[in-house]
């Protein structure tokens, strides 16, 4: 399994705010994560965010392809791209008017232009692109669930055919804070109302994933609550895995404290943790093995870190990106 670091730490949660603290630029993402080694093995690529400042998504096939040739010059292959969905950036809600799901459509064909041509220059060789609801919160969604979640799956479909029309498959992030995937259940109802899963999947996340265990956004769903016993805990994953893993097509290592957190406008989402941090909720091998049995199957050719909204202070120090390629490895490991 090839193992990836994510870039868009060092941009998501980051601004110009006063409560922000400054973006990271690519190229020093890149570094930080080449400078990575341990018992010999590096990081063999990187998953890319379409999002300024590392990317303009509607740069030149020129400018695209001077990126493919930094990334590559570290040493990194591309993986997974992250489609620039979301209000403000090119997309829109999925769960909008015409306007807004024909901006996120308009998204989703600019991350398949973006793929095709990091393939054609052959940075890239295999990985997804990542999409979400890009609806914040679920209190409008809740209104009424069902037409929510039908619109959605709607705009999910058509960005499924744009996708496969271009040789790409699509991954749904599970995550709180995205209506209509805010829990197991309503993201395992949105996959089955779109219904193609030859050409969209589950994205899944073992920090945002776990609190969908807790129903943080949909209570009725939860399938544990604090307090739990480590039998409960390894009873509510198989549960909650054996329904979503049938899916999954692209997955992140990572850890969680069990706190909810955000940064500037991307708020109310799972904590993502340092790999060894003394707070962390998970077994990261042995969750992670819950969701990658078969992995091969699903086309699932690397896993990927994120340590979405670490500090600055965090991303900068070596032994950060050591000991989350050390985790990253014996998870690879364990798969054998």
């Amino acid at each position: 399994m090839k193992l990836h670091n994510a870039m868009w730490p060092g941009l998501v949660g980051k601004g110009d705010g006063p409560d922000q603290e400054p973006p990271i630029s690519l190229e020093h993402m890149l570094d930080l994560t080449a400078a990575a080694e341990v018992n010999g093995r590096k990081f063999d690529g990187i998953d890319y965010f379409l999002f300024l400042p590392h990317t303009d998504p509607e740069a030149s096939d020129d400018d695209l392809r001077k990126i493919a040739d930094l990334i590559q010059s570290k040493g990194f292959s591309v993986g997974s791209l992250v489609a620039p969905v979301w209000p403000g950036t090119i997309g829109d809600s999925a769960m909008g008017d015409k306007e807004q799901t024909d901006k996120f459509l308009s998204a989703v064909k600019m991350a398949c232009r973006v793929a095709g041509i990091f393939n054609e220059h052959g940075v890239r060789q295999y990985g997804v692109i990542r999409i979400d609801s890009a609806e914040f919160g679920v209190e409008k969604w809740r209104e009424d669930p069902q037409a929510s979640t039908a619109k959605i799956a709607n705009t999910f479909r058509e960005a499924a055919k744009i996708a496969a029309d271009h040789g790409e498959r699509l991954a749904a992030e599970g995550e709180i804070c995205w209506a209509g995937m805010h829990s197991w259940k309503d993201m395992l109802d949105l996959l089955e109302a779109v219904g193609m899963p030859e050409s969209l999947g589950f994205q899944a996340d073992l920090a945002h994933t776990y609190l969908y265990l807790m129903g943080y956004n949909a209570p009725e769903h939860a399938l544990l609550h604090e307090g739990y016993s480590e039998e409960e805990f390894y009873a509510a994953y198989e549960q909650m895995t054996d329904k979503l893993r049938p899916w999954t097509i692209d997955f992140h290592v990572a850890q969680n404290d069990g706190e909810v957190h955000g940064a500037g406008d991307h708020d109310k989402t799972g904590k993502h943790c340092p790999a060894d941090d003394p707070n962390g909720k998970l077994d990261i091998v042995k969750c992670a093995g819950y969701w990658l049995k078969d992995a091969d199957q699903r086309g699932i050719q690397h896993i990927c870190w994120d340590g979405c909204m670490f500090p600055n202070a965090t991303l900068e120090q070596p032994g950060t990106w050591n000991t989350i390629l050390d985790a990253m490895i014996k998870v690879d490991e364990s798969l054998k």
